[in-house]
């Protein structure tokens, strides 16, 4: 029963529009968080709307360069612990995330555009120069190729194979945990990422 209910979280948080804002919403944020922060949101609502018109590359570079222009922030400032995910509305409402911030609102932001669930992963990279570990979102355009990599530290949108920086662990979606061969094929690893599903919960609780 556990596992049908995350699946139908699962099923009904990916097909909505989530983040979407309502009036109350606005006037909740201006009261609680201030001007700025519910400018931010109304912002992003008007400007995520504008795209749908426009073509699936526009939208990837379109949405990319919009939320790169947040500033990012680590989770021991911000949130006072490490390694928090942020909500979409949570990341717009403070306007400071990291790494894993810009992941989570560019996925939902492509989803309301009509992406393909399917085709989006967050994904764990080792960055070469500096030796640490990030995270970025990719997109897996076509079967068997490399994926486009949004990164909030880039506001090029180039194949994995083109980025000499990183090293790929592992792809998360709501389909589970996978790793990536040398044919640009998934395999997947885990049936699910923890979390991924808290993250989806949370969303649920406070949508």
């Amino acid at each position: 029963m556990k596992i049908l209910i995350i699946l139908l979280l699962k099923s009904f948080l990916l097909a909505n529009s989530y983040p979407y804002f309502t009036k109350k919403d606005f006037l909740d944020i201006r009261e609680k968080s201030g001007k700025i922060a519910e400018n931010r949101a109304i912002d992003y609502q008007k400007t995520i709307k504008s795209y749908k018109k426009h073509s699936k590359k526009k939208q990837l570079l379109e949405v990319n360069f919009y939320l790169n222009q947040l500033l990012p922030q680590y989770d021991d400032i911000t949130k006072k612990q490490e390694d928090y995910w942020s909500t979409p509305k949570e990341f717009l409402i403070t306007g400071y995330g990291d790494c894993e911030d810009y992941v989570i609102i560019k996925y939902f932001s492509l989803l309301k555009l009509g992406f393909d669930k399917d085709k989006l992963f967050f994904t764990t990279v080792y960055e070469q120069y500096t030796g640490g570990y990030h995270m970025v979102l990719s997109y897996f355009q076509d079967k068997n190729k490399s994926p486009l990599i949004l990164d909030n530290l880039s506001f090029k949108i180039l194949t994995l194979n083109k980025r000499k920086d990183l090293k790929a662990d592992m792809f998360i979606n709501s389909s589970g945990i996978y790793k990536i061969n040398k044919n640009n094929q998934l395999k997947k690893i885990q049936n699910s990422s923890l979390k991924f599903d808290k993250l989806l919960q949370k969303i649920q609780r406070k949508n």
